[in-house]
């Protein structure tokens, strides 16, 4: 045979470079489920359902299509797989492929993980097997182009980047070359909260009833991983193009136009609000993000959805979405081991970040979705369960391996960058200026959690002191040498300067106990 086409998870999509002059009487594709991608992080069911749901249904479709398909599956008795299949890796599996069949060379598309792409190139090396890597061309930014936009730059700005994007790309630009109405950035518009009577009843996103294909995933995963956390009962993800397409439509008709308003906003037992829940879909490819740019940006045009929230959308996808993939390959491996904030390297996260249970309620709440959902909206995974991993001292690299193992949408060159970087600030500032760090009055401020939480949002001490409240002065504290020179920072640093030392030692007693386990929180 010619050529090997490898086809990961996150990789879904029929116009991918890797099948550019694909014949199928020479050339073969290959995929594979695996118990150590599994297994490396502790996988949530519903996020492996997630991933071999859509890879599958994919599988039958390029069989469909006259491909022919070299397809490893798990099985739900895990001692009926094949010895490669049973505790390896893919790159065991893709070696055992190599060794049955002579292949001239692998094809595939740069994939989302560093790791597996250094693992493919020794595969090949040892059996010398030509590579052909192409790259990603779903994504708007290559990362030539980044490369050439980042060298010389002192500091990488998203926004920056963003605008050079949107010019790049004629994305939300008028006749003149000037942004759509004027400001290149409505994000001041984009911080209501909601009133007493909370958001009414929002429409929640379309979900997708399981069929053969994926009923058998499920039953598989909740036997094969049964100590895994979460649950995959409840998915109803797309896990096909075709219903990815009918969940873009469906965010852009019913929620795309609130989306702005509301999106750093919070309130309990609402799973969605007005997120697109689509991260899934365009993260495994069966959704390009220019097609759900456009859907957003025809939705303005058509008087559908205001200025403040399609801008507000559409950079998030091609602002923040490129500008995190650049930075993943532009700086790794190095990147993945910075600590910038000397985090013990033991320390894990706690054990609610697992089963959801705490009496803080925002995180009870935040939790409670994720471990049904496998999901969580951009501010409860970075100002709820992100800032308590920040204020706690969880290690950069352990917070990204829950994070890669929580959530449904999550791979690795999206993930690393946005739980080490953004959320952690672990690599210094290179995400962010400052630590997205804040108290309990954020979550007061920007949600109705506190008003039925055991603890006090305002109070740093004694029983009922809030424990983001405690941990956040105490982080302060513990860093407020190596924030001095920051001027961002400066207005906290002033704030803290201002408490009384006896408080101050109550609030780093309070803290150690917590990070100890001597207070149940």
């Amino acid at each position: 045979m010619r050529n090997l086409i490898l086809v990961f998870g996150d990789q879904l999509n029929h116009d991918s470079a890797a099948f550019d002059g694909f014949d199928a009487d020479l050339d073969q594709v290959w995929m594979a489920e695996n118990q150590q991608e599994a297994t490396h992080v502790w996988n949530h069911q519903y996020r492996l359902v997630a991933f071999f749901a859509p890879m599958r249904h994919f599988r039958d479709e390029l069989k469909d299509s006259g491909k022919t398909v070299l397809y490893n599956a798990l099985s739900s008795d895990q001692s009926s797989d094949a010895s490669e299949a049973n505790d390896s890796s893919f790159a065991t599996i893709l070696s055992q492929t190599l060794s049955d069949h002579d292949f001239e060379s692998i094809v595939f598309v740069r994939p989302g993980d560093y790791r597996v792409n250094e693992s493919i190139h020794q595969v090949a090396t040892k059996h010398d097997v030509a590579i052909d890597q192409r790259e990603d061309r779903t994504f708007y930014c290559s990362l030539d182009r980044f490369d050439e936009w980042a060298d010389g730059r002192k500091s990488m700005v998203l926004e920056q980047f963003y605008r050079v994007m949107r010019k790049e790309h004629a994305v939300l630009m008028d006749d003149d070359g000037k942004p759509v109405g004027g400001d290149w950035n409505y994000d001041k518009q984009n911080r209501g909260k909601f009133g007493k009577g909370g958001p009414g009843e929002v429409r929640p996103p379309v979900s997708f009833k399981p069929d053969k294909v994926t009923s058998e995933v499920i039953k598989m995963v909740q036997s094969r991983f049964a100590d895994h956390p979460g649950k995959a009962d409840q998915f109803d993800l797309p896990v096909t193009r075709d219903q990815a397409l009918i969940a873009m439509d469906d965010f852009v008709d019913h929620r795309l136009a609130m989306f702005g308003d509301y999106q750093d906003a919070m309130w309990n037992d609402e799973m969605f609000l007005y997120h697109s829940r689509l991260s899934h879909a365009i993260n495994l490819h069966l959704l390009s993000p220019r097609e759900v740019v456009e859907a957003a940006v025809a939705a303005f045009k058509e008087d559908k959805a205001p200025l403040n929230a399609v801008e507000g959308f559409v950079r998030q996808i091609l602002g923040w979405r490129e500008y995190v993939r650049g930075i993943y390959w532009s700086r790794m491996p190095e990147y993945a081991e910075l600590n910038s904030l000397d985090c013990d390297c033991d320390q894990d996260v706690p054990s609610f970040f697992w089963d959801g249970k705490t009496d803080m309620a925002c995180v009870a709440d935040s939790m409670r979705l994720l471990i049904d959902t496998a999901y969580a909206h951009h501010i409860q995974r970075l100002m709820v369960l992100g800032l308590f991993a920040q204020l706690y001292g969880v290690h950069p690299a352990k917070f990204n391996e829950w994070h890669m193992a929580m959530y449904a949408d999550a791979v690795d060159w999206v993930s690393l960058p946005n739980a080490l970087g953004m959320s952690q600030h672990g690599d210094g500032g290179v995400m962010a200026t400052k630590p997205y760090c804040a108290s309990g009055n954020y979550i007061n401020r920007m949600s109705n959690y506190c008003k039925g939480c055991k603890y006090k949002y305002a109070e740093a001490s004694g029983d009922d002191a809030c424990p983001l409240t405690t941990l956040y002065w105490d982080f302060l504290d513990r860093n407020k040498d190596r924030f001095k020179d920051n001027h961002r920072m400066s207005m906290q640093l002033k704030n803290l300067e201002r408490k009384d030392a006896d408080l101050m030692e109550s609030i780093r007693e309070r803290s150690k106990k917590i990070r100890d386990g001597k207070i149940a929180i």
